[in-house]
């Protein structure tokens, strides 16, 4: 069309700086529905830049020990994940979006984890959870055992050397207490890295492992977890996952267990603390939870099983308490111990709705997940609690195209169309279930779509390379810190670093810093020395200048 135009321009004598250049994607032009007036100004960002400034210099080394620690891991909970769920708040909001900010991209402290297996470029969550709990890296696929594994090997599994203790042990072997709360499974890969040590991960009930396995004495994930250490201990246990402690009864309608032994792991449970002596409360709904919640006199042990499969998503959920309640109900409960505690989190079901290319979803689960770091900040004090915030890995998922701004996350790029003339989503994935390519060769128009236009919650994102589930994504994941020795946490480095660098604000390392043993002073920050801080340099390999 171009060259024609310049035919005509030199038949007609018509200037050529007149004809209309064809129009790039970088020339696109932007029409927002609005921009605030204040930030057209410079003297707006100048002014913002020097308050933060201000806040910066005002920031002073907080080197008490941590009592308590909580580690947040948002399942698949990618850099580009964060960016599309905090538009999408502000969104949900009536804002414009970009602005917005999920209340853990207040702390004080980032820094860059990198996330492969020894084994795997790109990651699964089972060997992220072994490194970010046991602070050991493994091969994919394989929960709790350190590199000399072979995935799917009782032998390996038995072997005592290759066992790989968790962050949770370690704060048991201090005497505090311990509890973690998920969105997915009690068995599922994640939490299984609080507790477990398999050489496959997928061994969740016995159903699922091999006969011969079992014969040489490897238990499966669920039996770890209420009959092992350090699982059998931990004073909060709540997310979904029932079937994998219950037996499989043919004779019941009801029954949704997979347990093939006719072990039924909960009443063992309760016969296990029992034995013990000690109170408990198992609880299957949230009109149950929150019963236990208002009592005047918790239990000991919470034992809480919300679905036979994962817990539903928060946008899907009846009757099943939202993983800011269960946060809520386990600070509760860990909170009475005078020692401290060490809680872990996980938002797992970010992870599955990516995995569906369920963009809405995992919007909405990651907005969610903020909701609880916040509930758990305002229940504790910085001065002596160590909350840190990451991910296990990344996704495929993207944000892209020249969009305006407050455009709808969720929606089509206003700016501009393919090469094909058809308009193309902001969000889309490398890899997944939907085609972005139709029978007929050609790119799918999504506003034909009706499932897109309603934005109904099973609309999945178009992907490039058709698979049967979206992959995850191997660049580093955001780990954000808030409380004692927070300032450990900037810099980029290796996911097994983080429980090392929790453990040694939490004092459950060989090597103490000057504080253990002390207390915060009453809210008021103890002054780290200039040895103390040159100390800490040789230790983590960190630069510091004076």
């Amino acid at each position: 069309m171009y060259t024609i135009l310049l035919i005509l321009a030199s038949v007609y004598a018509i200037p050529q700086d007149v004809v209309p250049k064809p129009k790039k994607i970088l020339d696109t032009v932007m029409t927002p529905a609005y921009i605030p007036a204040e930030e057209k100004h410079g003297s707006y960002w100048r002014k913002s830049a020097a308050s933060t400034i201000k806040e910066k210099l005002q920031e002073k080394p907080n080197i008490n020990q941590a009592k308590n620690g909580i580690l947040f891991i948002g399942d698949g909970m990618s850099l580009a994940t964060v960016m599309a769920a905090r538009t999408f708040s502000g969104q949900l909001d009536r804002g414009l979006g970009e602005e917005s900010i999920l209340n853990f991209e207040k702390f004080p402290v980032s820094g860059l984890a990198r996330t492969y297996c020894l084994d795997a470029q790109v990651p699964d969550s089972a060997c992220t959870a072994t490194s970010y709990l046991t602070g050991v890296k493994t091969k994919y696929g394989v929960i709790g055992l350190d590199g000399n594994v072979t995935r799917g090997s009782c032998n390996s599994q038995l072997h005592e050397p290759n066992r790989a203790p968790s962050i949770g042990q370690w704060a048991l072997d201090q005497g505090l207490d311990v509890g973690f709360v998920t969105t997915t499974r009690v068995t599922h890969a994640s939490p299984a890295g609080m507790y477990a040590h398999s050489s496959e991960r997928n061994w969740e009930s016995d159903a699922d492992v091999p006969t011969e396995c079992l014969t040489l004495g490897c238990r499966d994930i669920a039996y770890q977890l209420v009959m092992d250490s350090p699982g059998r201990h931990y004073k909060v246990i709540m997310g979904g996952g029932r079937r994998e402690l219950l037996p499989n009864l043919t004779s019941s309608t009801e029954n949704k267990g997979r347990r093939l032994d006719g072990l039924d792991l909960t009443e063992m449970w309760h016969v296990d603390k029992a034995q013990m002596n000690a109170t408990h409360q198992y609880v299957t709904d949230r009109r149950e939870l929150l019963k236990v919640f208002n009592s005047d006199d918790l239990p000991e042990y919470l034992l809480g099983l919300f679905r036979d499969d994962h817990m539903e998503y928060h946008l899907k959920a009846q009757n099943q308490p939202t993983l800011e309640e269960m946060v809520e109900v386990a600070i509760k409960m860990l909170s009475r111990s005078e020692k401290g505690y060490f809680l872990f989190v996980e938002g797992g079901r970010i992870d599955h709705a990516h995995h569906d290319s369920l963009a809405h979803l995992a919007l909405d689960e990651t907005v969610e997940y903020s909701k609880a770091v916040k509930k758990a900040r305002e229940l504790t004090n910085e001065e002596d609690t160590l909350i840190v915030v990451s991910a296990d890995h990344a996704h495929t998922m993207t944000v892209a195209g020249y969009p305006s701004r407050g455009n709808d996350i969720l929606g089509t790029v206003d700016t501009a169309t393919g090469l094909d003339g058809k308009p193309y989503t902001t969000i889309s994935y490398a890899n997944g279930k939907a085609h972005s390519i139709d029978e007929n060769g050609t790119r799918v128009d999504v506003t034909q779509d009706q499932n897109f236009t309603t934005r109904d919650l099973e609309y999945a994102y178009p992907s490039l390379v058709p698979l049967d589930s979206e992959t995850h994504g191997g660049e580093d994941v955001a780990v954000y810190a808030s409380g004692p020795w927070q300032h450990l946490f900037t810099a980029s480095y290796e996911q097994n670093l983080v429980p090392h660098l929790m453990a040694y604000a939490m004092c459950m390392t060989e090597d103490h810093h000057q504080n253990c043993g002390k207390n915060s002073n009453d809210g008021v920050h103890i002054q780290p020395s200039r040895t103390t801080l040159l100390g800490i340099s040789v230790i983590f390999g960190l630069r510091l200048y004076f």
